[in-house]
Parts: C-alpha cells; structure tokens; sequence
C-alpha cells in the first residue's frame, strides 16, 4: 500500500518517464521530416504530466508529503515549479518547431533529450535527500551536453559542447564533494536530517570548520548551474554556439531547477549555516550583477547579450536568497525567498519571450544574432518589435511591465534584510544594464532596415508569442496573483 502511494505522489514524473519512452520507439516509425505526430506526443505527454502534478496537488491538499523513504518531497513549491517547467518546455517546443524543421534538426533525440531534461528538473524540485536531487541534477545536465551538440555539422555547436561538459564534469564533482563532506558531518543524506544534525553542531569547533569547507563547495556547484559569476565562464559560449532553439531551453526551464536545487540545499537543509552561505552568495550576486551587466554593453552578438544579461538576472535572483533569514531574525524569510522564486518564474518568461523573437526573425535560413539582424524592424513587422520592445523593457526592469516589479520586490527585500549597500549596487548595475536593452530597441525603431523581408512564423507561434509578450506587460500591471502564489510555495516548505 505505501508503495501505491509513493507512486502516486510521483505521478507526474512517471507520466514523463512513460511517455518519453513512448516518444522515443514511435519516432523510429516516424517518415515525414514534419514529425507532427512526435510533436504531439511530446505535447500530450507534457499536457498530462501537467495534470498529473495537479492531480497530486490536488489529492495531498497542498500539504507537505514524502515519499520512497524521505527521498521525494512533494510540496507546493515543488507543484508550481513543475507546472512552470511543463509549461516553458511546450512553449519552447512551439517555438523551436519552424526552425529546427527548416535546419533538418527536428529529430526524435531532441524531443527525447528535452522531456528527459525535464524530467530531471521536476526530479531536482522534489528533491528531499542529496541522492536525489544529484541524479536530478546529472539527469538534467547530460541531456543538455547533448542538445548543445545537436548540430552535428557545426564545429560551433561541437565546441560549446566541449567546453559545457568538461566545465560541467567539474561542477558536479564540486557538488559531489561537498554533498560528501555534509554527509561526513551529519551522517545522513536526507535534508531534513541533515538540517537536524547542523541545528546540533554548534559554531565555534571543527565539525564547524567542516561544514563550512564542505558548504563551499556545495555552493560552487549552485552557482556553476545558475551561471553566476565567477563560475559563468560557460554561458557565453555555449549560449552562441548552440543552435538558438537550444539556446531557448538552457536559458528558460533549467533556470527553475537551479533555483529549485539553491532552495532545497540552502534553505530546507542549511539554514542553519545562512551566517556563512549569505555571506558567500553576497559576493557572487555582487560579482554578476557587476561583470554580467558591463561585459553585455560590449556585446555585438545578441545571444552572448543575452547570456551575459542571464548572469546579472541571476545575479538579482541571490540577492533575494540571501535576503531571507539575517541574524537569525525570520521576518523577512517567506518575502524574501517568496520574491526570489517570483524573480526566476518572470525571468524564464523574459528568456523564453526574447529567444522567441530571435528564432522567429531566424525562420527564413538566416540566423538573427547580431545587432544588426534587428535594426528597422518596427518597418518590417511593427507587432513583431513590440513584443520584443516588451521583453527588452521588462529584461531592463522599466514599468509597467513585471520585470520591473520583479526587480522592486527583490531590493525591497534587501532593504528590508538591512542591506543596504547590497540594493544601492542593484539599483547602480540595473542603470547599466538598462542602456544594452535599450539600444535593442533603439536598433529597431530608429535605424533603417537591412532586410526589407517580413519575418515568417506560423500562426501558432506567432499568437503563443504574442501571449508571452503580452503576458509581461500584464503581470506587471497586475503581479499580486503570481506573488501571492510564490508567498504560498515558501510557506509550504
């Protein structure tokens, strides 16, 4: 009996698993390079893990429910971020579809290593023990090496898979060691006995000493999978050298996992230690926000623009983590990381709303990645620019799209924690970064046009892109529901 239940609690991912093996022998039946009907299946299979996840939620009531021995957590954060991760991966399938299609790279290993990249990213949300959110974690990440390599004609794509893999075999043995040494320490690997165990320890004596050591290198591998400074050396590269309907994946759903893995180590199992990884995650947000912003001003590329501007947005998203428990005082927790996690759901928006426009503008065989591919094209297609200006606007944080009440919720908890010079630097790095969005947008309303073609696209993508866009200018008018909503996930933790 506890095992039927622990299999319906993992409903959603078994759904995804079912499925993506379904997926992967009905496409060897596949002869049309359309591949519609692997399109749908990949569709339905995220449709009904979506509904699964509700199922679930709806069947536990929102209360906190373990499974498979302490292994799987299912709680509201979990739930939410699922949906959302479900829900960037069909919006990314709609909008890679016509690009892919016209490169000859709509093939069945795509649609398979993405439902199975989701998969680990819905594994890493619902992970209650070190064990599991690691195998989430390699899940995940492998199948991203090899998307970045999809091309396999291009020494590009083939060179930025290198380096993502060697820089990633590296993350994850930081990760690995320091999820070793904790354990060493506390002698479990559950994150609620593990956060027992820390309570315990007292600060002052070596156990001390060697949680600290092993929390730093936890910490290096956080950062490494959310790209911030000074572990981003890969997200440059490998965001312009993969094709750009992969460029959308990395910079979209994985987001949620990273932000998922931070929560999930450093909250629900070293909250204890927030003394000394706040003061660690200071520094990094300090250190992207800083190079992120000013390295993208230099940018002639859009999609090392927009890697570089993933850094400084990460960036932003830490300082709101850090934001949380200061000095023991819990007042500010459940905003704080209620915004941290509001940041990160707007920001997969922005990414998914941005790369939608350049693959789009890409669709007739020319790739759109300089500055220049973008210049005129209010004359060639004006909707097409408005709902780029919409995504620039709200990446740069100006009202009254949500990006901007992303950011005012952020630096209100900073200032809210006490620190002060923390969200003036924000504020500084955000003014910096407001010009290279801005210049975006210069290009196109205000300089002559170099292709006097109108950007193709079908109509599914054009109308799903045209909700994106829309939907950041009205959850900036009205954010509270989504807020409220991240609010409820932190309680649930």
């Amino acid at each position: 009996m506890n095992a039927l239940a622990d299999l319906l609690i993992a409903l959603p991912e078994l759904v995804l698993l079912a499925g993506s093996c379904t997926l992967l022998v009905a496409d060897l039946y596949a002869k049309r390079e359309g591949r519609r009907a692997s399109l749908a299946i990949a569709q339905a299979t995220l449709a009904t893990s979506a509904a699964a996840t509700v199922f679930v939620l709806w069947g536990t009531g929102g209360e906190l429910a373990y499974a498979f021995h302490g292994l799987y957590v299912a709680d509201v954060l979990a739930h939410v971020l699922k949906l959302a991760a479900c829900g960037a991966v069909s919006v990314a399938l709609v909008y890679s579809r016509r690009y892919l299609l016209e490169r000859g790279l709509l093939r069945g290993e795509f649609l398979v290593l993405l439902l199975f990249a989701l998969l680990g990213i819905m594994v890493m949300t619902s992970a209650a023990s070190f064990l599991t959110l690691y195998l989430g974690f390699e899940l995940l990440s492998l199948c991203l090496y090899a998307l970045v390599a999809l091309d396999r004609d291009s020494a590009v794509s083939t060179e930025a898979a290198m380096k993502y893999f060697v820089l990633g075999a590296l993350a994850s043995g930081l990760l690995l060691y320091g999820m070793s040494m904790l354990y060493g320490a506390t002698g479990t690997l559950g994150l609620a006995g593990v956060a027992k165990q820390v309570a315990t320890i007292g600060r002052d004596g070596a156990q001390h000493t060697f949680l600290v050591f092993g929390l730093v290198f936890l910490v290096a591998g956080i950062a490494f999978k959310l790209g911030v400074a000074p572990f981003h050396m890969w997200i440059p590269d490998v965001y312009q050298g993969a094709p750009t309907a992969v460029t959308l994946v990395i910079g979209s759903a994985p987001k949620l996992a990273a932000f998922a893995m931070a929560i999930r180590l450093l909250v629900n199992g070293l909250i204890d230690l927030a003394a000394d990884w706040q003061q660690m995650l200071a520094i990094l947000a300090v250190l992207s926000m800083a190079l992120g912003n000013l390295a993208a001003i230099a940018q002639t590329n859009l999609k090392r623009m927009l890697a570089y501007s993933t850094i400084a947005h990460m960036g932003f998203m830490l300082l709101a983590l850090l934001s949380g428990v200061v000095g023991g005082n819990w007042l500010n927790a459940a905003d704080a990381y209620a915004a941290a996690m509001f940041y990160t759901l707007v920001y997969v928006a922005m990414a998914l709303g941005a790369f939608g426009v350049l693959l789009l503008l890409s669709s007739r065989g020319v790739e759109c990645e300089n500055l220049d591919n973008v210049k005129g094209l209010a004359e060639r297609s004006p909707w097409i620019a408005f709902l780029m200006l919409l995504a620039m606007f709200s990446l740069a944080g100006v009202p009254p799209t949500v990006g901007f009440y992303a950011k005012l919720a952020v630096i209100s908890a900073a200032v809210s924690a006490g620190q002060i010079v923390l969200a003036v630097l924000a504020v500084l790095f955000s003014l910096v970064g407001a010009f290279y969005y801005l210049r975006v947008v210069k290009l196109m309303y205000f300089d002559a046009p170099k292709d006097a073609g109108v950007p193709a696209g079908d109509r599914g993508m054009r109308m799903l892109l045209s909700a994106n866009g829309l939907g950041l200018l009205l959850l900036g008018i009205v954010p509270q529901p989504l807020m409220s909503l991240c609010f409820v996930a932190i309680k649930s933790l």
